[in-house]
């Protein structure tokens, strides 16, 4: 019987909306698959990013964020993934936020402490602490909730420790073949990750209350030798949501497209015509066969 010296596992990525899961899972895979807009519950499926370095693969799962809001049939079925995510994995990181722990927190944690696999705790943003003796105390004070397998000090943007991480994390994966090729960086199609992209430039041109009842739904994905044409549906819930996407004389779905598509032609290498389309359908978050479509609940 040949000895597999490879190992391969997986680690699950949870806590609270805007964290950090989904910046620190674009560093650790070093390519943009989940958005990482600066605003809660960006992400709504689970993101699988995949690490392969010398020996060893490592699956990460990046989940949507544990909350206490489940009023909608989309937020309740992002629960139940995040809490999916955690069977059979192999480690858990827990993200939270330098010098702050909110009752979401203690959310996330009552999830995972009954797990049996190591749950290591990864306090991030600490680039921007300035008292760094404010940062100890909390490390100390986090030491009581759980014994957790370790704790690292992070910064998702700036990469700080994240490859400690991965040191730590590879005598926990388990002696086995890799479950995917080891140029594979994640098991996203590329309609996913345009969608991602699309949708991450909502949300980053519109502060208001707007991107959280937004979907973006890729209708056409038409690969060719020198370009891709991509057609893209945003749907809102409200009429006049449809005038806020679009903006005064079209100017806000302009810059969504451009933005979207500079960063499409950078990921494809490739040309990008990319076509935006605004839809209304009201209260499409309760609506299965929408969530589907989406991929945030299967059929």
């Amino acid at each position: 019987m040949d000895v597999v010296d490879t190992r391969c596992g997986y680690v699950a990525i949870v806590g609270r909306p805007n964290v950090g899961k989904s910046t620190l899972l674009n560093h650790l895979v070093g390519y943009r698959i989940s958005a990482i807009v600066n605003k809660p519950q960006t992400t709504r499926t689970n993101v699988r990013g995949i690490v392969t370095q010398d020996n060893y693969q490592v699956i990460f799962t990046d989940t949507p964020g544990i909350h206490h809001d489940s009023k909608t049939l989309m937020n309740k079925t992002l629960n139940i993934a995040a809490v999916a995510a955690l069977d059979s994995v192999d480690a858990v990181v827990m993200l939270v936020e330098g010098l702050k722990w909110t009752a979401e927190d203690d959310l996330v944690l009552k999830r995972v402490e009954h797990m049996s696999c190591p749950v290591f705790l990864l306090i991030n943003k600490v680039d921007r602490i300035v008292e760094k003796d404010r940062l100890f105390s909390y490390i100390e004070a986090v030491k009581e909730k759980r014994n957790f397998a370790e704790i690292f000090p992070i910064s998702a943007t700036k990469g700080i420790n994240t490859k400690e991480l991965l040191v730590k994390l590879k005598p926990i994966l388990p002696f086995s073949e890799y479950a995917y090729d080891e140029d594979s960086i994640t098991d996203q199609t590329l309609r996913s990750i345009c969608s991602e992209v699309v949708r991450e430039q909502l949300m980053d041109q519109l502060h208001q209350e707007l991107p959280y009842s937004t979907a973006v739904h890729i209708e056409k994905f038409e690969e060719m030798p020198h370009r891709v044409d991509i057609d893209a549906t945003i749907w809102v819930g409200k009429a006049r949501q449809k005038g806020m996407v679009i903006g005064k004389k079209g100017q806000t779905l302009k810059r969504v497209g451009t933005t979207a598509r500079i960063i499409l032609e950078e990921l494809l290498e490739k040309k990008v015509v990319l076509k935006t389309f605004v839809k209304v359908e009201e209260n499409w978050q309760n609506n299965p066969k929408h969530l589907g479509d989406l991929g945030i609940i299967t059929r």
